[in-house]
């Protein structure tokens, strides 16, 4: 075999090469793809069965020891047992929530992304209308941009993200005797656009941000705030889609900023 023919074939044998890896990977990623299609299956239905039970039986068992005559049910014993039934249902109904947390994770992450230019103030008006009721009663003031950026995204994610954001803002300004949101256009590198969302709340510490967008993490004692710490990392899943990015900053008492970098679109994909 010449010289070039070795080297023809030797770069065949390299291509068919590549080909069984690609194939092999893509593979992989069905595999992977199945097994969360089988996880979502196991928690949206097998998880959720015996967490009915608990609390079902649960409220059985307060209704039998609520036929016990009355100076047994005020007793120390039955009112003990009272108080480890009401926990046992606030950990099943906290446990509900978890998996409902998981599950959106899931589905942010395996459904199709369908892609259009949404105007940033049309998609947070639209988040704040949503979150209406988390401000009944509250004077809550907003500070919103006029010159917010568009964004190309999918516009239920996108969606999503903001609740989010804004919820957890709205959440965590309770405590504060004037509540102040602020959403502003911010600078970005070439190639993104960027904006901030900015509260005056509790704020947390900033050596724990690296937890921050974590599956379950909470910067605060459920006694303070509920939830069960899946919303951020919801935000995250939905920015990666994107290949967008976000970060917190904050501090205890001061309140918390968070900045989200979002890829700019293509001319030719802004014009579809």
């Amino acid at each position: 075999m010449t010289e070039p023919d070795a080297s023809a074939g030797h770069a065949l044998q390299q291509l068919q090469e590549l080909r069984a890896e690609l194939a092999r990977s893509q593979q992989q990623v069905a595999d992977m793809a199945a097994a969360q299609e089988e996880f979502l299956r196991a928690v949206s239905h097998d998880l959720r069965a015996p967490l009915r039970h608990v609390t079902s039986y649960g409220t059985l068992v307060r209704e039998v020891l609520g036929d016990l005559p009355p100076e047994v049910v005020q007793g120390a014993e039955v009112q003990e047992a009272l108080g480890f039934l009401s926990t046992m249902d606030q950990s099943a109904r906290r446990m509900g929530l978890m998996i409902d947390g998981l599950q959106a994770l899931v589905r942010a992450s395996r459904a199709p992304l369908r892609l259009q230019p949404v105007p940033l103030a049309d998609a947070m008006a639209q988040a704040r209308a949503t979150l209406a009721p988390a401000k009944a009663g509250r004077a809550v003031e907003w500070r919103v941009d006029a010159d917010l950026p568009t964004l190309w995204a999918d516009p239920v994610l996108l969606q999503e993200l903001l609740v989010q954001l804004l919820g957890n803002a709205l959440k965590f300004t309770r405590p504060v005797a004037q509540p102040c949101i602020t959403v502003r256009a911010d600078a970005a590198p070439a190639g993104s656009v960027a904006f901030t969302l900015q509260d005056n709340g509790v704020g947390f510490d900033p050596a724990r941000a690296g937890t921050l967008f974590g599956v379950f993490q909470r910067l605060h004692r459920e006694t303070e705030f509920d939830g069960v710490g899946t919303g951020l990392a919801l935000c995250r899943a939905i920015a990666q889609r994107h290949g967008a990015t976000l970060a917190a900053t904050a501090a205890p008492g001061t309140g918390c900023t968070v900045r989200v970098v979002w890829p700019e679109a293509t001319a030719a994909a802004a014009a579809v």
